[in-house]
């Protein structure tokens, strides 16, 4: 069963939203490592409920928030998706030390993420 990993929030201008978002929930934000423009976002305390999620610039311009959701097999999904009327929108993407990431739209245009763990990270 594909559990929702992280959320994402897609934003024109990030830096604007890490200070918004610090300011209101005290959300703590990492740039991740050899990305421009990308930052993991901490919500919370492990043992709190809740999930983390992620921070980056809109590539449209537009402002959206995405869902991820943890798959075992990124390729197998990739093709569901497929098969079921939805659309690949960002290919199966490599994240070194991670695993791998695709952005898909369902058939009826809803945006989503998947992500396939490295079992070797």
């Amino acid at each position: 069963m594909g559990k929702v990993l992280r959320f994402e929030l897609q934003v024109p201008d990030p830096e604007h939203a890490v200070q918004f978002y610090s300011r209101i929930f005290g959300w703590q934000f990492v740039r991740m490592p050899g990305a421009h423009d990308y930052w993991f976002i901490r919500t919370g305390e492990s043992e709190e409920p809740g999930i983390d999620g992620g921070l980056m610039r809109s590539p449209d311009g537009e402002t959206r928030t995405t869902n991820s959701i943890e798959v075992r097999s990124i390729d197998r999904s990739l093709a569901q998706v497929v098969e079921s009327g939805g659309n690949i929108v960002v290919p199966k993407t490599t994240v070194p030390g991670m695993g791998y990431f695709a952005y898909c739209t369902d058939d009826q245009g809803l945006l989503f993420g998947i992500s396939e763990t490295d079992p070797t990270a």
